[in-house]
């Protein structure tokens, strides 16, 4: 079969399961994300065994570690893999969900409730982890879901995908209602995007080209989730204990996700007693800095900063520093080389706290924080199944109800319009 028919098959399943999916029951859907949780792990050792391959090809390409670290499943992982399941069966059903309700002088009733979006197509890179999330979330949502994820995670993904269906169909979800690409060509990627009669929404995670090809190409509406230039501004303000703190969790912490910081702005005022001990600290975990020549002036030894480096993330140990006349200028900088993600502010004072919050354009912004916590667990939506930085349909991390449309529900008895 060639891909384009075997595409359109697929898509054409979805679209057959997706009324079915809108229908069902709050009991049916939580029971299924259940069955899927413990079947995760019970099926650890397998799971692993298959990501172990993934890993081994991946060293053997010289992929980054922190894309090695994206595709690592542990015991860890694969356990918040099923934690996250059964969060997400904790959540509130947002189908059916009444959204506004009003009485018209006319005495027309107007209802507008929340309903699927019908059958999404997800297309992601690296982790693994975005089957589970992915297929759970869309699930709670009453949505039919294909995922096709990157060539470099095709084993650990397909079994995976394989758990969840199985119990899944298994728990009566409708087949095709949870579907996995396995042909890792390109290809499948062209046709899926043109396939609006059966697809209503795409939602790519993954690398800038990446996203930017399917926006030019696809036919289907697009949910993106961009790359992640994020930014903290420690204040002149700041209480400099609480900013290393921070500083150092955002980039260190986990270097190769969205929401790791890739640029640090600090405050000409307390830079000089700042800089020196906070990159004293970032080198002995690794971290190359790269600065501008004020930097250099107050630590000399540290490399330069190219135009470049303030709009690259890194997703790696790698951190670009920029000193700042200005709370005016900082802000200024952000707007121009961020990417719309995660900003952070460090500071006491409220008044230059507020102006950020207000004049920084993206879709976390942070006050006294890491950027870290951009994330639908740390927001208490359970899994997310991206984070968007778009301003239409959704925007910042996307859970359950991000997975949803609405309708206009109208109630008469006998009205005609004059």
């Amino acid at each position: 079969m060639d891909i384009k028919r075997e595409m359109e098959e697929m898509a054409r399943s979805a679209k057959l399961a997706s009324p079915a999916m809108a229908n069902l029951s709050s009991l049916s859907k939580n029971r299924a994300l259940l069955a899927m949780a413990e079947a995760i792990e019970e099926k650890a050792e397998d799971i692993k065994s298959k990501n172990r391959t993934d890993l081994k090809e991946a060293k053997e390409a010289s992929l980054t570690p922190a894309l090695i670290d994206r595709l690592t499943l542990d015991d860890k992982r694969i356990k918040n893999m099923a934690k996250g399941l059964r969060e997400i069966a904790e959540l509130p059903d947002p189908i059916g969900e009444v959204i506004e309700e009003k009485v018209r002088p006319n005495g027309l009733r107007i209802k507008k409730v929340r309903v699927p979006l019908g059958v999404i197509a997800i297309i992601y890179e690296s982790r693994p982890n975005v089957t589970c999330d992915a297929a759970g979330l869309c699930l709670k949502a009453g949505n039919a879901v294909i995922l096709r994820g990157g060539s470099e995670a095709i084993n650990s993904n397909k079994i995976i995908a394989k758990v969840l269906q199985e119990a899944a169909y298994s728990s009566g979800i409708p087949q095709g209602a949870i579907q996995f690409v396995e042909t890792t060509e390109r290809e499948a990627v062209f046709q899926l995007i043109k396939m609006d009669e059966f697809i209503d929404v795409v939602i790519p995670r993954g690398g800038e080209e990446m996203i930017r090809n399917i926006r030019a190409n696809a036919t289907v509406p697009v949910i993106s989730h961009g790359k992640g230039v994020c930014h903290t501004y420690v204040d002149r303000d700041a209480d400099l204990g609480m900013a290393e703190k921070i500083c150092f969790n955002a980039k260190v912490q986990r270097p190769g996700v969205c929401n790791a910081m890739e640029t640090l702005l600090v405050h000409k005022d307390i830079a000089g007693e700042f800089l020196p001990g906070m990159i004293k600290k970032f080198e002995e975990a690794k971290v190359e800095i790269r600065g501008d020549e004020k930097t250099k002036s107050i630590v000399p030894h540290i490399k330069n900063a190219s135009e470049e480096d303030w709009s690259t993330e890194y997703l790696d140990l790698i951190l670009s520093v920029k000193v700042v006349d200005s709370l005016s200028e900082a802000i200024d900088h952000i707007n121009r080389y961020g990417t719309m993600h995660s900003e952070a502010i460090v500071t006491r004072d409220e008044d230059a706290a507020r102006r950020f919050l207000n004049e920084v354009d993206a879709c976390s912004v942070f006050w006294n924080a890491s950027t870290r916590f951009t994330d639908g667990g740390e927001f208490g939506m359970g899994a997310e199944i991206g984070i968007s930085t778009q301003k239409l349909h959704a925007r910042g991390p996307m859970g359950v109800r991000e997975l949803t449309s609405a309708k206009f529900l109208i109630f008469g008895n006998g009205q005609i319009r004059e």
